[in-house]
Parts: C-alpha cells; sequence; structure tokens
C-alpha cells in the first residue's frame, strides 16, 4: 500500500501539474529543435557556448536571466533583424543548449562576462547594444564592470538592480537540501512544478503551450542545473552592490518594464534606478505584464528597442 502511494505521489507530480495551460499551437510557431538548429557554438575554456547569431547591421545582443535561455527571445530576433541589425542571443553557460559542466564559481557574475566578452570578440564585434532580463542583469552590470566602453546603448528589461523590489520565487542555502531540489528539477521530478509556478507567477495570463515549455524545460532534463544552484543558493543571498558601475554609466539607457511583475519590482527602486541609471522619464515604458514580458508583448518590445536604437540623441 506505502509502495502503491509512493508511485501514485510521482505520477501527479510527473504528469498532473503541466507548466502549460493551452493546447493550441500556433500558426508557424518555432519549435526548439528549430531554435537550436539555428544555434552555432563557440568554446570556452570552461564548456562550449550556444549562441544564435542573425542578421546584418549595428550588433545588439539579448541576455537571457535564470533559469531560461535564448529561447526567451524567440519572438524578437526576426523582427529586430528586419529592421536592420545583427541580433546576437546567447545561452550563457549552464542554461539552454550550452555546456552544463560542474562547478560553482565559474558561474558567477564575473565569470558568466567574460564569457561573453570572449565570445562578442571572437565574432569580431566591438561594441553593440545590449539587452537584459533577469539575472542578466548582474552578468552586464559585471560585463561593464570588465569592459566599461563595450554596450553603447543599454535597454533594461526587468532586470536585477538592486535589493530593493527582489523578490526571487526560490532562495536556498548551499548544501543537500538545494542540491536535491536541483535533482528534482532535472529528473522529472519536480520541473513541472518549477515551471508551471514560475509562469503562474510569471504571466498574468499563462497562456503557454507545450511547444513553448518545450524549450524551458529540454534543458532542465538534460541536467542543466549546476548554475542554477549557484544562482538560488548564492547570489539570491548575497546580491552584489553596482553602485560604482552605475556612477560610470554615461551611454543612453532604456527602460521597458512589466510592471506588475512581482518577482522584480520597479516602484521599491524607481527613483533611485532611474537616477543611477540616468535615464530620462520618455524612456522609461511600463508593459501591461508580468516578469517574462517577451512570451506576450515581443512585438511591442521589439517595436520600442527599435525606436530607442533609431532614435537620435
Amino acid at each position: 500500500m506505502k509502495k502503491f502511494f509512493v508511485l501514485t505521489l510521482i505520477g501527479v507530480l510527473l504528469f498532473s501539474c503541466k507548466p502549460y495551460e493551452n493546447t493550441k499551437i500556433r500558426k508557424n510557431q518555432i519549435t526548439y529543435e528549430d531554435f537550436r538548429s539555428d544555434q552555432r557554438l563557440y568554446p570556452t575554456d570552461d564548456g562550449l557556448l550556444k549562441y544564435i547569431d542573425k542578421g546584418k547591421g549595428p550588433a545588439i545582443v539579448l541576455l537571457h536571466g535564470v533559469p531560461t535561455s535564448g529561447w526567451l527571445y524567440r519572438k524578437m530576433i526576426d523582427p529586430l533583424v528586419a529592421n536592420g541589425f545583427r541580433v546576437i542571443v546567447p545561452d550563457m553557460l549552464g542554461y539552454g543548449s550550452s555546456d552544463s559542466p560542474e562547478g560553482f564559481e565559474i558561474y558567477n557574475g564575473e565569470n558568466h562576462a567574460k564569457r561573453l566578452l570572449e565570445l562578442m570578440e571572437a565574432l569580431g564585434i566591438d561594441t553593440w547594444s545590449h539587452v537584459m532580463h533577469d539575472a542578466g542583469g548582474l552578468w552586464t552590470w559585471e560585463l561593464m564592470k570588465q569592459a566599461p566602453d563595450k554596450i553603447e546603448k543599454l535597454i533594461v528589461l526587468n532586470t536585477i538592480i538592486y535589493d530593493a523590489g527582489f523578490y526571487p520565487p526560490v532562495r536556498m542555502k548551499p548544501g543537500g537540501l538545494a542540491k536535491t531540489a536541483m535533482w528534482g528539477y532535472r529528473n522529472g521530478v519536480t520541473t513541472n512544478t518549477l515551471l508551471k509556478n514560475l509562469f503562474n507567477q510569471g504571466l498574468k495570463e499563462n497562456i503557454l503551450n507545450s511547444l513553448d515549455v518545450e524549450g524551458y524545460k529540454t534543458p532542465l532534463l538534460e541536467g542543466k542545473t549546476h548554475a542554477m544552484y549557484y544562482f538560488y543558493s548564492q547570489t539570491c543571498n548575497e546580491l552584489p552592490d553596482y553602485s560604482e558601475i552605475f556612477e560610470n554609466i554615461n551611454i543612453p539607457v532604456t527602460v521597458i518594464w512589466g510592471i506588475h511583475d512581482t518577482m522584480l519590482q520597479w516602484p521599491p527602486q524607481q527613483v533611485r534606478a532611474a537616477n543611477a541609471l540616468k535615464v530620462k522619464n520618455e524612456d522609461i515604458h511600463f508593459i501591461d505584464e508580468k516578469h517574462f514580458l517577451q512570451e506576450t508583448k515581443a512585438k511591442e518590445i521589439s517595436y520600442k528597442i527599435v525606436e530607442f536604437l533609431y532614435k537620435k540623441e
């Protein structure tokens, strides 16, 4: 009887908690297999990075956060290419299609930034415009610390700036319990639960379907949890202070923020963040969405980015 109960519980966790609500597939919807077929690879000392390099013109980087990957930007790539940009979309080490080697400090912000700088140098891109989301902000601040003259224009999408307003859905202490949680995510035990909670909290309405979720779920089931372990057990508990970096920002900045976000809230930090980033009021845009605004507002965001990048200062 006990064995039957355990098996039933596992079955409920595996199959009854689908992380998507919509079973309808959209016309011409991209699959994760198609997305991956467009990716190229770059070998770093720590492992292979996968990335998309598409289009011609001024370069723009689209940087994801945790626990997502370049897949988050799949609906924005073609619109930006069509508007004359060379779009670079990396999967950072430990996420998406990139390698996920064992280790801890190789996933700190400094190393993420270093590897991204190496990739851009290998691509022959000296300067670029830069979009970041979620933890991608931390990696961006580290990049600007290491190479302050690389980013020409900055687009801030619901990213980590200050402790104020930072309410991550997962916080863990390093050790056995956190490692067990990671085991559950990559072995299908709690993968659906993690993603369902994430999207239900991160979208006003969870309109994702199975193909959408495939690009988020597949990397987890492939074992991409080492970088997540670092973020949830280290970064979330000891958020770095990048105030000195903000003081030296002298490039055009726009903020495009899902104003209903509960994980990264703008109001608690709005005055401090706007002043630190030296962003003009006209360049602060609030979107009617929560955290994952790229999923439901891709066209609107892409339009605002293009408008900002082509605007004469």
